[in-house]
């Protein structure tokens, strides 16, 4: 599959899961705005990084597992409480950032990048080789 070809593809993905997650943001309640926009914004990194560098190419794991920890990073600065002690005040920023630090959080943010190790994985050609030497 061309550069462009699998650019297109993770461009209409990344529109996809941002107007799903902004809708999540105005108006989802309970489990859905919770977890489920959690676990898709791993997945929002994944296609927007892989966009931007559709042919990047390094070991399958290193993308999703920096995507991974980034997203931990993230968390953990709202337990440090990262937008109080440098005063961001503006609601947008304040969304984006978090300012709630939660174990399920973390929990939803492993959930969510399975399916980018999967895919990693498959591109990469490791499928092909795991169906290739079965016994």
């Amino acid at each position: 599959m061309s550069g462009m070809r699998k650019r297109l593809i993770y461009t209409i993905a990344s529109v996809m899961l941002l107007s799903i997650e902004i809708l999540i943001g105005l108006y989802a309640h309970g489990w859905i705005r919770s977890y489920l926009g959690d676990v898709l914004v791993v997945i929002l990194l994944y296609t927007f990084f892989r966009m931007v560098l559709p042919e990047w190419r390094g070991k399958w794991y290193v993308l999703p597992t920096a995507i991974l920890l980034f997203a931990f990073a993230v968390e953990f600065l709202q337990l440090w409480g990262f937008c109080d002690r440098f005063g961001i005040t503006n609601r947008l920023l304040r969304i984006i950032i978090g300012t709630g630090f939660s174990l399920a959080d973390l929990l939803c943010y492993a959930v969510g990048i399975v399916p980018c190790y999967v895919s990693e994985y498959i591109t990469s050609g490791g499928l092909l080789f795991f169906l290739h030497f079965r016994p």
